[in-house]
């Protein structure tokens, strides 16, 4: 029989991401947040290829740097002063924002959405991890996770290179009620 982990399941069944604008300005400090990081980097890793890497914008300085390449890009691109806005607004929410990158790697047995999916378990192992941390976290992308100039100039991104997700980290000011959940009877065939 298996030795039930009772307090990691209460915590899964209970797990909430945090709003990211209800994210205080306090961070996890570097100690801290390798050890997230490294939390976070114990995925399925098909081939062990490490399609991943970090950027960390853990000063307003580097968000706003991140957020200038953005509008850049996004004006570039046509898209209106509301989602510029929205764009700057959302990478000051938290202490901190993590850049999951997707960083593939030449594989002939691995093909690319697979490390992408390894990637997007990193992102969601960041929040549980910052979440079981005690801090609050919350899983972004939005219109410049996949655009190769934005992510080049803004992250050194090579090519290839995408956003996973901008994990957003900071002190938990405003403890979420709880949100409506997949009914399982839908969508799961019993076989």
């Amino acid at each position: 029989m298996p030795t039930p982990r009772s307090e990691v399941l209460d915590f899964l069944l209970k797990r909430r991401s945090r709003p990211a604008k209800t994210l205080g300005p306090h961070a996890p400090d570097r100690a801290q947040l390798e050890a997230l990081l490294t939390a976070a980097s114990r995925v399925p890793d098909h081939g062990k290829l490490v399609p991943w890497r970090f950027v960390i914008l853990g000063t307003r300085g580097a968000r706003e740097a991140a957020t200038a390449v953005a509008e850049k890009h996004l004006r570039a691109a046509g898209a209106d002063d509301g989602a510029i806005d929205k764009a700057r607004t959302q990478a000051m929410m938290g202490g901190q924002v993590v850049v999951v990158l997707t960083s593939p790697k030449p594989s002939a047995k691995i093909p690319l959405w697979e490390q992408e999916a390894a990637s997007h378990c990193v992102c969601l192992s960041l929040v549980n991890a910052a979440l079981a941390s005690g801090w609050g976290a919350n899983w972004l992308t939005g219109p410049m996770a996949r655009h190769e100039a934005f992510v080049a100039e803004a992250f050194g991104g090579q090519p290839g290179e995408t956003v996973a997700g901008f994990i957003h980290i900071g002190n938990e000011q405003v403890v979420p009620a709880d949100r409506d959940r997949p009914d399982l009877e839908t969508i799961t065939d019993w076989r």
